[in-house]
């Protein structure tokens, strides 16, 4: 299987190794020559490139994957892959099922009986006429019968039950969409978390690269003995540490990659580009949100449950035939075993059933009402949600503003910082100042930019919009 490694990150791997047999090597040289204190601290500063280097390599060999991601991707795979997904195929499934139970009630209805009874008296006739007798029935009895009903009339009871089952299904298929769609803001959350880890190691790229072009400078420096000699290891220190949290970095990443994959259902290797754009297009104040759905779906089944209810009181006209074999059978007076059979029709109608069905749909209106409570409430909340969004994108907006003045007036200090420590005029550790003011400014601003992307797409996932 073909994998990935990203070159950039064998850039840390090489020259580590390099530099720490280079610096073995030439210990004996008069240029390179220095205190064990500085060794130390420069052959820490090459493991610690080189642990850093192999920790990515091994991060980035991976099955290949897409090389870019976008949040809209990856709502479609949570919609495909979460677990809950296959909820809406199951109730598909059993749906199915409750209907053909229902059609049932259309088709003829089989019974078979069979009896043995014993009793203890029997009907007798107390006449006597000349000339003939009349034997009186036998007082065990035997009988099998089989019975067919047939339903013919019973008001459109069974397509009103259809009816029930079919938008109970609508209604808990939408359930499974508005769960679902409450995950948005989860996925929402570890994208841009994903995303600021991202920029951030851009920015400590850059700043390890500011640091160590500088290391030169100062090396030179004191080696022409402009400089003092310590003050290469105030730079090598805080290389130190930034390799430290090229090292958080990369593991905060792993593990946020790793959560998104499982929520997602997808892998998602660590070289995958996460796209940054997230743009408001002006539309109406309208929610389009899947609650909505779900609350028009829930009066929808409500009504399917009154017409329900308004059928149950119908009359209801059937059709049976029974035929038999027993002793006796419909001839009493005949006690020998015989075959019958009867056919008719049947009325059923239950004109007073103490006002049971309207108590019943009265309910139905109650729960109609609660139905419409629960809509009304949703809107006021999301409403709500949504102007603090909106002032929420604002502000971030507003402290962008600030960020990029401030990182402009960083770098006018940082120029004569630079200067300053060129001329010896300042220490390296005032210039290191310096460089951590310039990199916190640029962080707040890599930081408040994904935070207004974060705002962005929490206010598009509120109000549901396309």
């Amino acid at each position: 299987m073909k994998t990935l490694i990203n070159i950039n990150q064998l850039k840390f791997v090489i020259p580590a190794k390099a530099g720490i047999h280079t610096m073995t090597e030439n210990r004996k040289d008069s240029c390179l020559r220095r205190n064990d204190k500085s060794f130390q601290f420069y052959s820490l500063f090459n493991t610690l490139k080189f642990a850093t280097g192999f920790l990515m390599l091994l991060v980035s060999i991976n099955t290949i994957a897409q090389e870019k991601l976008t949040l809209e991707e990856c709502y479609t795979l949570l919609n495909k892959n979460y677990p809950l997904t296959k909820q809406s195929e199951l109730l598909t499934k059993q749906n199915i099922l409750d209907l053909e139970v229902i059609r049932t009630g259309k088709l003829p209805q089989f019974d078979f009986l069979a009896q043995a009874t014993y009793q203890s008296d029997v009907i007798s006739i107390p006449i006597i006429i000349p000339g003939s007798s009349i034997e009186n029935p036998n007082k065990d009895q035997y009988k099998a019968t089989i019975s067919v009903n047939q339903l013919i009339y019973a008001g459109g009871l069974i397509n009103a039950s259809s009816d029930v089952k079919v938008a109970s299904l609508k209604t808990a298929q939408k359930q499974v969409e508005v769960n679902l769609y409450q995950l948005k803001k989860q996925v929402n959350q570890l994208y841009f978390s994903i995303l600021l880890q991202q920029e951030k190691y851009d920015l400590l790229t850059s700043k390890k690269a500011l640091l160590e072009a500088k290391l030169k400078e100062v090396k030179a420096g004191i080696k022409f003995g402009v400089l003092l000699p310590t003050s290469d290891s105030v730079l090598e220190a805080e290389l130190l540490k930034t390799e430290q949290q090229f090292i958080e970095i990369s593991f905060n990443k792993s593990s946020l990659i790793n959560t998104l994959s499982e929520l997602i259902g997808t892998k998602i290797i660590t070289t995958t580009y996460l796209e940054n754009s997230v743009e408001l297009t002006a539309s109406s104040n309208e929610i389009k949100r899947p609650e909505l759905d779900l609350f028009q779906l829930k009066k929808d089944e409500i009504e399917s449950s009154n017409q329900l209810i308004s059928k149950q009181n119908a009359p209801k006209i059937m059709s049976f035939a029974t035929g038999g074999y027993g002793n006796p059978g419909l001839n009493m007076l005949d006690n020998t075993f015989q075959t019958f059979y009867t056919v008719g029709l049947k009325l059923n109608w239950n004109v007073f059933d103490w006002n049971s069905n309207k108590k019943q749909r009265e309910s139905l209106l109650i729960n109609k009402e609660i139905v419409d409570t629960e809509e009304t409430v949703f809107k006021l909340n999301t409403n709500i949600a949504l102007n603090q969004q909106q002032d929420e994108i604002d502000k971030i907006a507003s402290f962008i503003e600030t960020d990029t003045s401030i990182i402009a007036l960083r770098k006018e200090i940082i120029k004569t910082a630079e200067s300053q420590l060129k001329n010896g005029v300042i220490t390296a550790s005032a210039y290191i100042t310096e460089i951590t003011n310039l990199y916190e400014a640029e962080n707040n601003l890599s930081i408040h930019k994904i935070q207004l992307l974060l705002a962005k797409a929490n206010y598009k996932t509120t109000k549901g919009a396309p």
